[in-house]
């Protein structure tokens, strides 16, 4: 049995530290807002395994109301979706993933933050896609007011 499931994030942009995607901090002049330490990527991944297992959101398990999640590194709540994951006969067979910002550029990033969502997933690199869009100019992510991610992954019962 194969299930699909679909995650998205976005995040205001600031002026800023560094930038993290993936888990991997990108050298930036902005950063990302949020409650915990806005990753966008891993947020993304982390809703899309909830929603192949139908069990809501990343906002329903790791509620921004609950300060234990303030500033928190968000490998904490794709470790613990994982486990889930686990818990119920599941695995990752392939994730395919979009990062939309307009600056500062990712090529340099994107094989560091395969190899990390490739450990943190526990998987082969070859099954983890990320790829970098920007907005052309246009909305939130054009006019470097957001940052968006987007994944979509593939789930096998072991």
């Amino acid at each position: 049995m194969y299930r699909v499931g679909f995650g998205n994030d976005i995040h205001e942009l600031k002026e800023g530290r560094i930038l993290v995607l993936g888990g991997v901090e990108v050298p930036s002049d902005v950063e990302a807002v949020g409650h915990s330490d806005a990753d966008a990527l891993l947020h993304a991944v982390t809703d899309s395994i909830l929603g192949a297992l139908a069990l809501g959101d990343i906002g329903s398990h790791f509620s921004e109301k609950d300060k234990r999640w303030e500033g928190a590194d968000s490998e904490i709540f794709l470790n613990e979706t994982v486990k889930m994951m686990r818990e119920k006969g599941f695995e990752v067979e392939n994730i395919d993933s979009t990062i939309s910002l307009e600056k500062p550029k990712l090529r340099e990033q994107i094989e560091s933050m395969r190899s990390n969502l490739s450990r943190l997933l526990g998987v082969n690199i070859d099954q983890v896609s990320i790829k970098a869009k920007t907005g052309e100019g246009f909305d939130a992510v054009g006019t470097r007011q957001a940052i968006k991610a987007e994944a979509c992954i593939l789930l096998k019962k072991v």
